[in-house]
């Protein structure tokens, strides 16, 4: 049988706003809003999970849903550049970020590096393929680069270039090992 795994980027947050490397902070009132008004447009699932993440979790009630946190769907470990804007770390650290941006490998900042990030979340993929029915899951924009990425076997280079607006979905179908990633539709 088949697996439709609908991955939704969360509302906008403060930090989503700001670029900031996720901070832990509550969606803002927009955020909120949106994802109100996008609830009729989730699809029914078997399984709602989220990313452990506090905008995860709130865009996922908003949404009306009852969600699991998946701890191999957390975001990105940006080590000692958590809350800060890409701004700031480019001030501080211009060489540092520049370097992580272009070598996938890198992690400057003492977190993860976007290959094992993107390693991280092809993991939990190769068991998801498995499952059956729909799994609908809010998950970190990075989660949804990653998926892309290793879904259609690009370059770990090709992380950066996955634009995953806040509400857009993406749905990756699997069985038997294989899968294929069905974009489209932007924002619920």
């Amino acid at each position: 049988m088949t697996h439709r795994l609908h991955l939704l980027a969360p509302a906008l947050s403060a930090s989503l706003r700001e670029a900031r490397f996720d901070d832990g902070c509550s969606l803002d009132a927009a955020g909120v809003r949106a994802a109100r008004d996008a609830a009729d447009g989730v699809p029914v699932a078997v399984r709602v999970w989220c990313s452990p993440s506090v905008r995860c979790r709130e865009t996922a009630a908003e949404l009306g849903l009852t969600a699991v946190d998946v701890p191999e769907w957390a975001g990105l470990d940006a080590g000692r550049w958590r809350g800060l804007t890409l701004e700031e770390v480019g001030a501080r650290e211009p060489e540092a970020l520049a370097g992580w941006l272009s070598d996938p490998g890198a992690a400057p900042h003492g977190g993860e590096s976007v290959r094992g990030f993107c390693d991280r979340v092809a993991g939990w993929l190769t068991s998801g393929a498995e499952l059956s029915g729909r799994t609908v899951a809010v998950v970190e924009p990075e989660v949804v680069r990653a998926v892309v990425v290793r879904l259609l076997g690009a370059p770990d280079e090709a992380f950066w270039r996955v634009d995953v607006p806040p509400l857009s979905g993406v749905e990756a179908s699997g069985r038997g090992g294989r899968w294929n990633v069905r974009l489209g539709g932007g924002p619920l």
